[in-house]
């Protein structure tokens, strides 16, 4: 199970993990580096919030004010470096993060599982254009690993993640726009005949009308 993080935004990981190669840093500076290695991909990068989350780590004492910086005419900035605890906060972090499934619950998923509401038609027609932006992407995906094949790999692994997961759900959207081509989805007779007329399956009737069992 996961732990109750005194300091929860995901966010928060990037920056202490950044802080670690002991290069203390200022909010802006911080903001520019997550952004050019890529990090909007995996997370919103937003001053607003990044500021927020840099004042909950120095409030609790996973990151310290080591000193100020200013360039030019721009106002002075608070630099800040990662402290012991923080350095631990990351490793254990990191650490339940990569051993530990949790439950994600993403956008899609959520549709899928109300999917019912719309015509077998016109869910046909969406996922038919969901798979041909998939496949946009994947090909984009593709081509931005390509240009960064001088890079050491542990910097694009978790574009390789992304890029993975991006193929594995574009390869199952396919499999079910064959199943509802092909007439072999279960259940798609029923779920057409509710569009064209009303007419509720016996089983959902029953499971709408069932009472739930008081448990002890």
């Amino acid at each position: 199970m996961a732990k109750r993080r005194k300091v929860s935004n995901i966010l928060a990981l990037a920056l202490l993990a950044l802080l670690t190669a002991g290069h203390p840093m200022h909010p802006y500076q911080m903001v520019n580096v997550l952004r050019r290695t890529g990090k909007e991909r995996d997370m919103k990068i937003k001053m607003g919030s990044l500021y927020t989350v840099v004042q909950n780590l120095e409030k609790h004492g996973f990151i310290e004010a080591t000193g100020s910086h200013r360039e030019g005419r721009r106002p002075e900035r608070t630099v800040y470096g990662i402290t012991d605890a923080g350095r631990a906060e990351l490793r254990d972090w990191l650490r339940e993060l990569v051993a530990v499934p949790e439950p994600e619950y993403p956008k899609f998923m959520a549709a899928l599982s109300t999917l019912g509401a719309l015509s077998p038609d016109e869910a046909t027609a969406l996922l038919e254009e969901r798979s041909r932006a998939l496949d946009e992407d994947i090909t984009l995906q593709r081509t931005t690993l390509e240009q960064h094949e001088g890079l050491t790999r542990l910097f694009l692994i978790e574009a390789e993640y992304a890029l993975a997961m991006r193929e594995a759900e574009a390869a199952w959207v396919r499999s079910l726009l064959d199943e509802f081509a092909s007439g072999t989805f279960p259940g798609v007779a029923e779920w057409r005949d509710f569009h064209e007329t009303g007419h509720v399956a016996a089983d959902f009737t029953q499971l709408l009308t069932e009472e739930e069992m008081p448990t002890d």
